[in-house]
């Protein structure tokens, strides 16, 4: 419910009635099930104020910093070696945060 307490937050302080769009980003290393993320917002919305909203999850990949090759790299999923050298010394630099990104409303 972290995702809602966040509309609802934003709502109360900015006293909008009703959302017709919320944009979340979802890193690839945030650990999140993108799929159940939108199912539970939908289980969700009904009665809140993202009923009838459209929901949109952006999907940053991941990013890394690798100690051996000294360059950044894409990563899947945390744990994954260096695409280019091969080594396990990474670290994780992007693609980790589940966030609110955007939000339009409607005040009528």
């Amino acid at each position: 419910g972290g995702v809602l307490q966040v509309v609802d937050d934003t709502a109360r302080r900015e006293g909008f009635s009703r959302l017709l769009e919320l944009r979340l980003e979802a890193g690839a290393l945030a650990g999140v099930d993108v799929r159940a993320l939108r199912f539970a917002l939908e289980c969700l919305a009904p009665g809140t104020l993202l009923e009838g909203a459209r929901i949109e999850i952006d999907e940053p990949t991941g990013l890394a910093w690798c100690l051996a090759c000294s360059q950044t790299v894409t990563v899947r999923q945390r744990g994954d070696a260096c695409p280019a050298c091969g080594s396990y010394q990474l670290q994780v630099t992007g693609g980790m945060e589940l966030r609110v990104l955007d939000m339009r409303v409607s005040d009528d």
